[in-house]
């Protein structure tokens, strides 16, 4: 499976989905850490011990770890950077699927790609790095070795 696509200046890399039990278990989690300090707090008031401020910060607690949970489950389904390159600058996106991070625009004259290994050694993968004198994006998407530096030679062969 090739995890990149590049046209018109704009290249998508896409994240190798984890296995599914894997995903339904991090899913599974932040369902559990959304809903269950929520059923918590219904079932203490028709108890009949009110309502606490602990009870506020439980859910509060709880739905951030949610919200992170939620995050990397969506990452690793449907992640994808996005990274447009223009003549002085590169404007990067990441996309979870459901929703995407803010855009950041990085100021990079004549830039330079290159990789470098990520994870283990024997997985042979690695990751995108953009640099320049000014500054240096690099991508979280890791991708096999060959294919990545398929793809780096097309970026230069394709310089402004």
């Amino acid at each position: 499976m090739q995890q990149y696509n590049y046209q018109n200046n704009i290249l998508n890399l896409k994240v190798k989905k984890s296995p599914i039990l894997v995903r339904a278990v991090m899913f599974g989690l932040a369902f559990c850490f959304f809903v269950f300090p929520v059923l918590g707090v219904i079932s203490a008031i028709a108890d009949g011990s009110g309502l606490h401020f602990g009870y506020f910060l439980a859910i509060g607690i709880f739905s951030l770890i949610g919200f992170y949970t939620l995050r990397i489950s969506l990452w690793n389904t449907y992640g994808e950077e996005t990274f447009q390159i223009t003549e002085n600058k590169i404007i990067y996106e990441a996309n979870y699927g459901w929703f995407k991070d803010g855009k950041k625009e990085t100021l990079i004259s004549n830039p330079n790609y290159f990789s470098v290994q990520a994870g283990y050694e024997e997985d042979n993968e690695s990751v995108l790095v953009i640099a320049s004198e000014e500054s240096k994006i690099e991508s979280v998407v890791k991708m096999p070795t060959v294919q990545l530096e398929e793809l780096i030679m097309i970026l230069k062969k394709n310089k402004f």
